[in-house]
């Protein structure tokens, strides 16, 4: 039987672009630089989805080009100023008709850049268009979003690793993963520098981080005129949509993979990049349906029994390839708007290496979610959760089970949940109109709502199904 603890152990409760013309960027070409450049090196070698490590697979002994072609390490050079040209009509025609612009005027394909203090660079991996005859509707939505994808490097306690995030404001706020922000929760002061779609490189600083549901946001230093990216509404997305991964995986900035959303209404259980364990954890039992499945945390392993601690999050699933380094970055839809934050993938546990990559499970968190977070944060510093109040439990793994749902195995005097008429035997089955199949659905559910909110809760007790609704506490 899975049962979890949710109220009062602090460790468990559950309780787009210009209309004339769109600047896209072609693919940087890779310059060694000086001895005395600055180098940003990233890696093939990390196994978990969330981060790249730095420490290269192929050793300390590998000469700097093979590492850069094969290991993903970007040489920041005395750059120099390459030669744009312009994509004919054709290509402009799909690429103009996704912004809303005079498509007719072309679009501008630019190779250069600077750094945030001025020093030029070579560019960023960006939209290559070969034949024009051929450009599709994604190359369009990656015109549109790719300068509002990043790549995060961080290194701190003894940690190294790099992810992505996605610009949220003109002015530099960043969303990405906790994990990447924290390197797994191995440092709350890490140091962060930032590579945008053009080449510049920006310090960073943590504004806030939300374990509870694995998201942060950064701050750029010195930023200005950088493209926000489009917000979608991820509780209009259908199954069988069209799905863009955007992001930096392996260090492989600007890489775009495509699919489509495999499943809705999906919760899972990852670990906890809590700094000191500063998040709500679930430690739930074994019997979890997820164990199935390896999941990659971001830590360099693959295995569950390895961790102590589980969160549990809301998610959109996608068959897009997503791989170490992709956490905090882009899922997009057809029009180029974001409609979840990348957070992880699932391993089949066969790898006898213990490195994980895509096997076509993906994750990401729901945009709606990442947006009321991120908002909270840049406001405050932090975001809030809601709280039911009870102790839940699989329903479907008691003796006798006839449904799925969560089952309230006890409710806390004065809680929400008890002020609202709930009772212990309670079978949740509905939140807010999210169907519920057991405790981790419900922990996610209920977390994904602001402290103090109002959610419509469908319940069976003693045969009879009933609808109440609750105020939420504040986790």
């Amino acid at each position: 039987m899975s049962q979890t603890p949710e109220n009062f152990d602090p460790q468990n409760p559950l309780d787009g672009g210009d209309a004339a013309e769109v600047a896209t960027r072609a693919t940087r070409r890779v310059r060694m630089s000086e001895p005395n450049a600055m180098t940003q090196s990233t890696s093939a070698g990390f196994t978990a989805e969330p981060t790249s490590s730095t420490q290269s697979a192929f050793g300390p002994a590998v000469d700097a080009q093979a590492s850069a072609s094969a290991s993903g390490v970007t040489n920041v050079a005395a750059g120099r100023n390459l030669k744009p040209f312009v994509v004919p009509v054709a290509a402009a025609l799909v690429i103009g008709a996704l912004l809303g612009g005079a498509a007719g005027a072309g679009v501008a394909i630019v190779m250069s850049g600077t750094t945030a203090n001025g020093s030029q660079t070579s560019t960023n991996a960006g939209v290559v268009v070969n034949s024009t005859e051929n450009v599709n509707a994604i190359t369009a939505v990656v015109a549109k979003a790719q300068p509002s994808v990043v790549t995060i490097s961080a290194t701190g306690n003894g940690a190294t690793g790099t992810g992505s995030g996605v610009i949220l404001t003109a002015d530099g706020y960043v969303i990405t993963n906790n994990h990447v922000a924290t390197l797994d929760g191995a440092t709350a002061n890490p140091t962060i520098t930032v590579q945008d779609n053009v080449g510049r490189i920006f310090t960073a600083k943590v504004v806030g981080t939300d374990p509870t549901v694995d998201l942060a946001v950064l701050k750029l230093d010195g930023a200005s005129g950088l493209t926000p990216i489009e917000w979608a509404d991820s509780a209009k997305l259908n199954v069988g949509a069209t799905t863009v991964a955007m992001g930096a995986p392996l260090g492989l900035a600007g890489t775009v993979t495509t699919g489509i959303v495999s499943a809705l209404n999906r919760s899972i259980q990852i670990a906890s990049s809590a700094v000191n364990e500063g998040a709500a954890t679930d430690n739930q039992s074994q019997s979890s349906p997820w164990n199935l499945f390896n999941f990659d945390f971001g830590n360099g392993t693959q295995s569950q029994q390895a961790q102590q601690s589980f969160i549990s999050v809301p998610v959109i699933q996608t068959d897009a390839a997503i791989n170490p380094g992709n956490s905090g970055g882009a899922l997009l839809d057809v029009n180029g708007r974001l409609i979840g934050i990348n957070v992880a993938i699932a391993g089949s546990g066969n790898s006898s290496s213990g490195q994980a990559g895509n096997i076509g499970v993906g994750f990401a968190l729901p945009s709606n979610l990442a947006k009321r977070v991120s908002d909270e944060i840049i406001a405050s510093g932090k975001a809030t959760h809601g709280k039911l109040g009870a102790s839940v439990a699989d329903e479907a793994a008691q003796k006798g089970s006839t449904q799925v749902g969560a089952l309230l195995k006890e409710v806390v005097a004065g809680s929400a949940a008890a002020n609202a008429g709930l009772a212990a035997g309670d079978i949740i089955i509905e939140f807010n109109g999210t169907p519920i199949s057991g405790a981790s659905d419900l922990t996610a559910a209920v977390r994904s709502n602001a402290a103090g909110s109002k959610a419509t809760v469908v319940y069976v007790r003693g045969g009879k199904t009933n609808t109440v609704e609750v105020t939420l506490d504040a986790l």
